[in-house]
């Protein structure tokens, strides 16, 4: 079984969003249904079985949930449902040769699909999502270098990485 690189998926629905923030839970962090109800405060798993079923995850829960799974795929589907681009936040480390050319490869890797698709050969959900993790990507890189001046980032010292 391949390993799933978590950063390119993309979210089709509310309920896949839910199922991929288990799936991570699980494939990541180990965790049972059981165990993300517990961390979220969640005294029910049935709750939360509804929730996946219905798709109607109440709002205040998003964040618990979000946190309990270690993933933010139903924030990140909300904001793309809405037409809105969501970047995660520059971390505060400097970029180094493998986070530049993971950007060179979604560069690659996107204009490939963008290529196919006009050709009629690729499916237009495959080529968004391609799409947005390259603009998100760009915006980090971009947002990491607008902070470069900002005190609270220590860029470009010596020290901690993360």
């Amino acid at each position: 079984m391949t390993r799933r690189n978590w950063k390119r998926i993309r979210a089709r629905s509310l309920i896949h969003a839910m199922e991929l923030c288990l799936e991570h839970a699980r494939a990541k962090h180990n965790l049972s249904i059981d165990r993300v109800c517990d961390l979220m405060g969640e005294h029910s798993t049935s709750t939360v079985y509804k929730w996946l079923a219905t798709g109607r995850l109440p709002a205040v829960r998003i964040r618990p949930f979000e946190h309990a799974c270690g993933a933010t795929y139903v924030s990140e589907y909300l904001a793309a449902s809405a037409h809105l681009l969501a970047i995660r936040m520059p971390t505060g480390r400097p970029a180094d040769e493998t986070d530049v050319m993971e950007l060179q490869a979604g560069f690659s890797d996107a204009l490939a699909l963008l290529i196919h698709f006009y050709k009629g050969e690729a499916d237009a959900a495959s080529t968004l999502a391609a799409l947005d993790t390259t603009l998100a990507a760009v915006a980090w890189h971009r947002a990491n270098v607008e902070r470069t001046g900002a005190p609270e980032l220590s860029l470009f010292e010596g020290g901690d990485d993360e």
